[in-house]
């Protein structure tokens, strides 16, 4: 028999096999947290307006979260893990707070292999509540071989083994069952169906940090090291001192062992509005490594990364590179050219008027693109909508560039948390208002604007030739890619949608409130 190698079948074959397998590790898939998919062929959704009822989706399966969920879904192994609270879960081996909730779940069956409970902090914090919200845990985890890595609901950075307690109680770490039961005289007994925490780093009480409302951060892994940030925040009430001004915003831990390595000495603590919720993010600029953070101070840092030194008997002290302050000064002061504090017309306050005016923190994730960096500014959206602002920002310069390297601006846009994707030349972008923006990414010029009168929490994905959207009334939307709107279609879902749809092995995971759910008709490759 005569062998033919046919090398466009294997270029074919080449190209197409990663985009299927293509597994969604972390917080915005890669490192410089795009939220942007290479994969094709995935399932069609439908057209026009359908209830999710009605859809005849390909759902492969579904697993139930908790009443909230803040915690993006991430994918690799063929594993599926989501953090959340535990209100829809129950645990009849020790009364215990409720409080947070990771589950790892098996892709090909949609069975729950493992869940860690994460009680809630109950103490107060410098004269300071915190997590009283009960929103459990908001961080997507980051997954490396066999190993998770999240910020708890606690204050904590945990490394996980991502088998659980199915292969055994690894260490250091081996008392699960008091931490899953702390109010029990007794350690509740573990089952394989456990979780299993190689090490803690506690933030609360190794850093004197002082979380507000919640903690979040997706981490970052590079190298060796993973980068985290504190949630440091202010005082429940305004106008009292903040707890801990002088706490780390962003530290650097050993992946191997939690141990502390560096932490920045920005004193972003010294200059915060509300909180530090923005997770950090990688890029290369001039072919050099740079690491990007928006503050709680409305500046974006940007950090070269950590060289460890093995023989440091103290974690070192790092500066920015660079700073931007995503503010314009138009946001600082009012119509008279009086200063506007932060609280200033806030939702939040029944003592003002609601103008929503004032200075915005930042919550997005910082996007790198050929040398630029996309963020936009915005607050916690329970203090209302106000006005934001979009920005392009030149990465190659040094110094407070805040009068040097802005490429453009965007100030139709409300205050957001959401993430930017960035596909083919286009930025696109949601704000809390509801509204989906599409720009070029080279100039600014706005494509178009799609209002859903609905409050948008997530980002934008983009796969597939496609914009998914989700909003907090139940509805994900579908826009074909490109210049042009091109609304495909509006999907009533059962629960709100607060976290951002992802896409693996041809699949797409759509979180909801109460639910995650797999759809495709493709097994996982």
């Amino acid at each position: 028999m005569k062998f033919t190698f046919n090398i466009t079948a294997l270029v074919a074959l080449l190209l197409t096999a990663p985009a299927l397998r293509a597994d969604w590790p972390q917080w915005g898939r890669t490192d410089d947290r795009n939220m942007v998919s290479p994969q094709t062929g995935l399932p069609d959704l439908g057209k026009g307006k359908l209830d999710f009822k009605d859809a005849n989706w390909p759902i492969r399966w579904s697993v139930k979260v908790g009443s909230l969920c803040y915690g993006n879904p991430t994918i690799s192994g063929g594993k599926v893990f989501i953090g959340t609270n535990d209100r829809l879960w129950s645990d009849p081996r020790a009364k215990r707070t409720r409080g947070g909730l990771l589950l790892c779940i098996d892709d090909k069956t949609g069975k729950v292999l493992w869940r860690l409970l994460v009680p809630r902090y109950k103490k107060k914090i410098f004269g300071s509540g915190f997590d009283d919200l009960n929103v459990g845990v908001c961080s997507a985890a980051t997954i490396e071989g066999d190993k998770a890595y999240i910020v708890s609901n606690r204050g904590e950075v945990l490394c996980l083994d991502v088998n659980g307690q199915a292969d055994g109680n690894a260490g250091p770490f081996r008392d699960e069952g008091k931490y899953m039961a702390p109010d029990a005289k007794e350690p509740v007994k573990l089952y394989r169906g456990d979780g299993d925490i190689i090490w803690r780093f506690d933030m609360i009480a190794d850093l004197e940090n002082a979380p507000h409302d919640a903690t979040n951060c997706n981490i970052l892994i590079h190298g060796d090291l993973l980068y985290v940030n504190t949630s440091n925040g202010v005082h429940r009430i305004p106008g009292e001192a903040d707890p801990r001004p002088d706490a780390p915003t962003l530290i650097v831990l050993d992946k191997k062992t939690g141990k502390l390595v560096a932490q920045d000495g920005c004193l972003i603590g010294r200059r915060m509005f509300h909180g530090n919720w923005s997770s950090p993010s990688l890029g290369k600029v001039a072919g050099k490594e740079q690491i990007f953070l928006g503050g709680g101070d409305g500046f974006l840092y940007a950090f070269s990364p950590v060289k460890p030194d093995p023989k440091a008997k103290k974690p070192a002290v790092f500066k920015s590179i660079w700073k931007f302050d995503c503010n314009p000064a138009s946001y600082k002061v009012d119509k008279n050219g009086d200063k506007l504090d932060f609280w200033d017309g806030d939702a939040s306050r029944a003592d003002v008027p609601h103008n929503y005016k004032g200075p915005n923190s930042i919550i997005a994730t910082p996007v790198c693109y050929k040398n630029r960096v996309y963020l936009a500014v915005g607050r916690d959206p329970e203090h209302g909508i106000g006005r934001g602002m979009l920005h392009c920002i030149d990465a190659t310069k040094t110094g407070d560039v805040t009068k040097t390297a802005s490429i453009w601006s965007y100030d139709k846009i409300a205050r957001t948390i959401s993430t930017v994707a960035i596909a083919d030349g286009l930025v696109y972008i949601c704000d809390y208002a509801g509204l989906i923006h599409c720009l070029d990414a080279e100039t600014g010029k706005l494509y178009w604007i799609h209002n859903t009168r609905e409050r948008i929490w997530n980002s934008a994905l983009v796969a597939d030739g496609k914009v998914y959207v989700g909003t907090e009334k139940k509805n994900l939307f579908i826009f074909k890619t490109g210049r042009k709107k091109q609304l495909i279609a509006t999907i009533k879902m059962p629960y709100k949608m607060s976290t951002t749809p992802i896409v693996s092995g041809g699949c797409i995971y759509i979180p909801t409130a109460r639910a995650l759910y797999s759809v495709g008709k493709t097994k996982p490759q």
